[in-house]
């Protein structure tokens, strides 16, 4: 019995060193069976999505200036710098300096944009359903100065003339344009954004002559500086919104929002530039500045309902929104 004791004991000792078991029958099964946990893992590797990298116009947005841009924005400081008036400095210095203000404001629309996000299709195209209505607001309050202009009482007729110049002008560029389908501007994907852009920042640097000479006129009526300083000031809040529309129209086209500030201020640089000659020669332009003011208000009209608002129908899909959208922003 002893010895069957330890035998018996032995056998459980010898039991005991072997290696042990899984008890677990699922294990077993898992082991002995085919791999198909192992490629289903593979198939789910291959199937899962990419990390996502970030967006072009994301990067476009905070990508480091270029060389010729950062070239454009000293330029604006120089010249800023250099034309600042002083106590000895002659009127047509002050007339060129406070258009260049008004032009530089204009840059100003860009500001609201720093607090925006990238935007999908939905949001840009209520962002030019609200471009679409400021302009035509500004459509309509030049062509009610141009109307309510001019002495002799044909001022009226002088903003048609101008309205239907400007209309018939806008329609030969963009005719112009479609018919260069290869056209494009750096950053652009395809060549029918360029056109719209070019058009939009076209007709936005059109208007700007008529508030140019509106400046100099100003500067030299019997009131003199103050009277052009009080319509300067004027002019430089009023550029604000007009910048805000040029820059959601470019929103989400690729480009910077320092590149956009910079095309903001290119489409009010005609203001300065017109200033100083509609003041020296101030006779000469009075009566040319309602057809003037009627050319801009029919070709800002022209783009804000051919192009913006029906962009903005096909991106949101929503007539009602669009239409609340630009009534709310006009």
């Amino acid at each position: 019995m002893a010895v069957t004791r330890s035998s018996s004991s032995g056998k459980s000792r010898r039991r005991s060193k072997s290696p042990s078991r899984p008890r677990s029958s699922a294990s077993q099964k898992t082991k002995k069976g085919p791999s198909t946990n192992g490629s289903a893992a593979v198939n789910a590797k291959h199937m899962a999505p990419l990390p996502t990298s970030p967006s072009k116009s994301k990067a476009a947005r905070i990508a480091p200036p270029s060389k010729t841009t950062k070239g454009a924005v000293a330029s604006l400081f120089l010249i800023t710098l250099l034309t600042f008036p002083t106590s000895s400095s002659s009127l047509t210095l002050q007339v060129f300096f406070y258009g260049w203000l008004t032009c530089l404001s204009t840059g100003l629309g860009v500001l609201p944009l720093v607090l925006l996000g990238d935007l999908d299709d939905y949001w840009l195209g209520l962002s030019n359903a609200v471009a679409s209505g400021m302009m035509m607001s500004a459509s309509y309050s030049l062509c009610e100065e141009g109307w309510t202009s001019g002495e002799d009482g044909t001022g009226g007729l002088r903003t048609v003339l101008g309205i239907g110049i400007g209309l018939a002008f806008i329609y030969i560029t963009k005719s112009f344009l479609d018919a260069h389908e290869s056209l494009k501007l750096e950053g652009l994907p395809d060549g029918a954004d360029a056109r719209r852009l070019l058009l939009i920042v076209f007709v936005m640097t059109l208007h700007s002559f008529s508030e140019g000479v509106g400046i100099g006129v100003s500067f030299g009526g019997p009131n003199g500086p103050k009277l052009g300083k009080f319509i300067s000031a004027s002019l430089a809040v009023h550029n604000v919104p007009e910048g805000l529309a040029v820059a959601v129209a470019m929103l989400g086209k690729g480009f910077s929002l320092l590149v956009i500030g910079l095309w903001c201020v290119l489409t009010s640089l005609p203001q300065p530039l017109m200033a100083v000659p509609s003041f020296l020669f101030v006779e000469t332009f009075l009566p040319i500045l309602p057809v003037g003011l009627g050319f801009a208000g029919g070709a800002m009209a022209f783009v804000a309902v051919g192009e913006l608002f029906f962009e903005s129908l096909e991106a949101v899909k929503d007539a009602r929104a669009v239409c609340a959208v630009v009534f709310v922003s006009g």
